[in-house]
Order: structure tokens, then C-alpha cells, then sequence
């Protein structure tokens, strides 16, 4: 397990602690377990409200958290470890590996039928598939479209179906804009995972175990929770109105994203949103990311990483909240290349990314700082706790 032994320091963090109390007792969220590293100094560490409200059970750093798109950065570290080892080059056409994402059709604009489509362009490159820009979609985020009602009716998630049977489903399925010429939030993670498998020649949870976690004594992540630590994982809560994230109100959901979700094996290894981890385990991550750390990729690698690949002009979008200006994607985060007025105004650079659940991490290598949220509330990725919260540290560890 990592070393959570606070360093001293002149940094107050109590702004930032009563902000997420303020959260846990405006009934927003359950509660809030979030650390800060400055370098490789861990120089605040906190716990507020319940793992699990109707027990009554405190939240402690060792609660097992549902990642979510935290398992994004796992995976994406996977894919640049065979990068560092040769096995691909970042602009290689996925088809020279996984064949059956090979030949696309792209759905025409405006298109009412899955076969109102035209041959791609192009070829899906890996480093689209590493920032989102492949043409993929996810089929969860924007209900009522085309995709997502072909993505459904095709079980592209269906925990049943092993990384090659959802490849196999993906390669009769059209894609969403022409590769390269846009940004969408995606299962191109999932491929990643998918490609390990194949040049590695292992499973996907066996690599990244043997390459990531065990080096890292990253002792809690993984796909399930075994029966042993299960007591340990915390309780799921969804809000009150999903369009209206400060409305307070949280009703328990462990059944999201199915029932027994987590607690037993199942053949989809998700490498988009399938893990579980601790506060602990993501701050050995962090640590490995930052400069001095216990690293697994090299320093030019993770530099790399946490650049902007995404051409000019380009930028993050989502449906319902539409273009997101200033921020642009790594490889396997998005980085903030001119901070909006609810970042930070030091955050130029910034390297993060979360998961639906609130789960939050972000590095800054100009001011050699990250910082980790771990919460427990459906549809929370980016919800206000977490920019008041990053606000806040900037503010303590560098003024202003």
C-alpha cells in the first residue's frame, strides 16, 4: 500500500475540508475522501461523511470507490507501456492489430437509418482511440440519438461479452464522424484494453496487474471486489435530478450499472470504466506520474502523455453540455490549455480527468501538483464539488 504518511507543511487546507462538508450536509453528496500531493510529498489528506449513509459508516481512506472513467488512465498507461516497448507506433491504423475494426462506414449528417452511412476517410488511428477522436461512440451519454439506440440494441456493454466479442460487435456498428475530425467521449478505451490483450498476449486484467498494480503495490484495484474486502466498499448514491447537480437529495443505487456489479468475475474486462480502487492506490498512481516517483513509463512518455494531441481548434464537446472551450485531450486525460472561469487561474497545463461517480484526479506538471477526489454519487464527473475543491488547493499550495 502506499505511503500515506503526511509531510508537513505551511499549506492550510481547511477551506478546502469545509467545502466538501458543506457538500456532505447539504445532502449533495455522502461523502468525501481526497488527498494532495505536491511533488512526491503528500502534504494533505481528508475524510468527510458516510460510506454508507443508512449504515451510518464513516468514510475512511481505505473505502473501496467504483473508478469508473478513472480506470481511463490505468488502461491508457497500459497501451504507452507496449508504446515504450516498440510493439506500435501511436499513428498506426488499428486494423494492422484488431483487423475487425478495419474498412468503416461514417453515418452521414443527419442520418435516420444505420445504413445511411459512407465509407471513412480514413483509417482509426491508436492515438485517436488514446484521445477520444477515433469516430467511436459510447452509446450511455446521449439517449434519444441514432448511435445510441445502435450501441443499445447491439449490447456494446453487456458485462458478458469479453473485450474480443465487443470488438466483434463494434465492427458492424457505423461510425459517428469521420476519424480524426472531431471529439467524442467513447469506447475507444475499451479497444485499448483489447489491444494490450492482443500484443501482449495476456488477459487484459493479468497485464495490467503484472505491469501497473503489483509494481506500484496498488493492493486494492482490480475488476472485483473480493468477498474479503467487500465491507470496505462503499455505498452509491444517485442525485436528486441529473440536470440540476445542486438540487440536494441522494437515493441509494448500488445496483448501477447492474445488479452485483463489482462483486463477481464477469468476462468484460472494462478498461473504460470496469476497476475499483482506494484513495491510497490512485495516490501510488499519481505518484508514478509525477517527477521522483516510483515510475512505470518513462519521464519523455509521461511528458508526452499529458500534452494536447488534439488538432487546433478542436475541443472537448458533450451531449447536453456542448463544446467545452480550453480543454483539449492527452493520452488518456484531458488537458486544460486555457482555464475557464471555474478553474483555477494557475491550471494552464493541467493534466485530469474522473469518473461518473465524482471520482476526480488531476495533475499539474508546471507546479508539480495533483490532487485526488473519491466520492460516491452517480452522474458527478466534473459537478461543482470538484472545481471548488481544486479551486481551493491551488489557492492554499500557490496563492492568489
Amino acid at each position: 500500500m502506499a505511503d500515506m504518511t503526511v509531510s508537513d507543511s505551511d499549506y492550510d487546507f481547511s477551506a478546502a475540508h469545509a467545502a466538501m462538508r458543506r457538500y456532505v450536509d447539504g445532502d449533495l453528496l455522502a461523502g468525501v475522501s481526497s488527498a494532495v500531493l505536491a511533488g512526491q510529498d503528500l502534504v494533505d489528506l481528508h475524510c468527510t461523511g458516510l460510506a454508507d449513509r443508512e449504515s451510518g459508516e464513516a468514510m475512511r481512506t481505505d473505502h473501496i470507490f467504483r473508478a469508473f472513467s478513472n480506470s481511463k488512465l490505468v488502461t491508457s498507461i497500459a497501451a504507452l507501456l507496449l508504446f515504450e516497448e516498440g510493439r506500435f507506433q501511436l499513428d498506426d491504423a488499428i486494423e494492422r492489430y484488431i483487423p475487425e475494426l478495419g474498412n468503416r462506414q461514417v453515418l452521414r449528417p443527419d442520418a435516420t437509418r444505420a445504413d445511411d452511412t459512407e465509407p471513412a476517410r480514413s483509417s482509426i488511428t491508436i492515438r485517436q482511440l488514446l484521445t477520444h477522436s477515433s469516430g467511436l461512440s459510447y452509446g450511455v451519454l446521449d439517449p434519444g440519438t441514432l448511435i445510441y439506440g445502435l450501441y443499445q440494441e447491439a449490447g456494446v456493454h453487456h458485462p458478458m461479452t469479453d473485450l474480443q466479442g465487443m470488438v466483434e460487435i463494434l465492427s458492424g456498428l457505423p461510425l459517428t464522424y469521420h476519424p480524426g475530425t472531431s471529439w467524442e467521449y467513447s469506447i475507444a478505451t475499451d479497444v485499448l484494453g483489447r489491444l494490450v490483450e492482443v500484443l501482449s498476449g495476456q488477459r487484459f486484467d493479468n497485464f495490467i496487474a503484472e505491469r501497473i498494480f503489483v509494481p506500484l503495490d496498488m493492493v486494492d484495484t482490480g475488476f472485483v471486489v473480493p468477498a474479503g474486502k467487500q465491507e470496505r466498499f462503499a455505498a452509491y448514491y444517485d442525485g436528486a435530478d441529473v440536470l440540476q447537480p445542486m438540487l440536494p437529495g441522494l437515493t441509494r443505487a448500488d445496483n448501477f450499472p447492474y445488479p452485483g456489479a463489482y462483486l463477481q468475475s464477469v468476462p468484460r474486462l472494462s478498461g473504460g470504466g470496469g476497476l475499483v480502487t482506494t484513495l491510497p492506490d490512485m495516490v501510488a498512481l499519481m505518484r508514478a506520474l509525477l517527477p521522483g516517483g516510483p515510475h512505470v513509463l518513462k519521464p519523455e512518455t509521461v511528458e508526452l502523455m499529458m500534452q494536447n494531441h488534439l488538432p487546433d481548434g478542436q475541443t472537448l464537446i458533450f451531449a447536453r453540455l456542448g463544446p467545452i472551450p480550453g480543454k483539449g485531450f492527452g493520452l488518456g486525460g484531458a488537458v486544460t490549455f486555457e482555464p475557464s472561469s471555474i478553474d483555477p487561474a494557475q491550471s494552464a497545463g493541467e493534466f485530469q480527468w474522473g469518473g461518473i461517480a465524482g471520482t476526480h484526479w488531476w495533475i499539474s506538471p508546471r507546479h508539480n501538483l495533483a490532487g485526488l477526489l473519491m466520492t460516491q454519487r452517480q452522474m458527478a464527473f466534473w459537478h461543482p464539488f470538484s472545481f471548488e475543491f481544486k479551486q481551493l488547493v491551488y489557492k492554499a499550495v500557490l496563492g492568489g
